[in-house]
């Protein structure tokens, strides 16, 4: 389990992360952020407890993505099969999430609001995960937004599930902090 707790002026942010059964507890202040935690936590098969509070809306979904993205981070440092591709319907909404976990963090994708889109990004780029998250079709804001939690849920969960081989023609990436050449 991986616990990251981040504070500022604005917010307090702890997540742990496992990975698991879906279990969730999740408690931010924000009904809709607290239910697509607990989306998440469910389709990827990751425990996750996540509690949080801050001043503004747009200051609490950021924090609490860069925190678990940083909890995520060491999910993917062991042999993962880091590749994985879902679509997921749900009611008026098809949304896939293609996600590569190996180290490079990108976002690109569109979602009916710019928070999410945030929460996106930010989540991306602290778990250095490359994400694509593609709205093929819908008009329903939530169902959207829902329906890719829910593909990116799945995503996680085969991306991360443990691999006998390091997935990548490079073989395993050694990086060394301090000393020189």
């Amino acid at each position: 389990m991986t616990a990251i707790v981040r504070e500022t002026r604005e917010t307090k942010v702890r997540v742990s992360v496992a990975r698991g059964t879906g279990a969730a507890n999740v408690t931010t202040g924000e009904p809709f952020l607290d239910h697509m935690l607990v989306t998440l936590a469910r389709y990827s098969q990751l425990d996750l407890d996540v509690q949080a509070e801050g001043d503004l809306k747009h200051h609490l979904i950021e924090d609490v993505a860069i925190t678990l993205g940083e909890a995520l981070l060491p999910l993917t440092k062991t042999p993962i099969v880091r590749f994985a591709c879902t679509q997921v319907a749900m009611d008026d909404a098809l949304v896939a999430a293609t996600l590569d976990a190996g180290g490079r963090s990108f976002y690109a994708g569109r979602v009916p609001s710019t928070l999410y889109a945030h929460f996106f990004r930010s989540l991306c780029e602290n778990a250095r995960i490359t994400l694509h998250i593609e709205c093929k079709r819908g008009s329903d804001r939530h169902h959207i937004i829902e329906a890719a939690f829910k593909a990116l849920g799945f995503a996680l969960r085969e991306a991360l599930a443990p691999s006998l081989q390091i997935e990548s023609t490079k073989g395993a990436v050694r990086v060394q902090a301090g000393g020189g050449c």
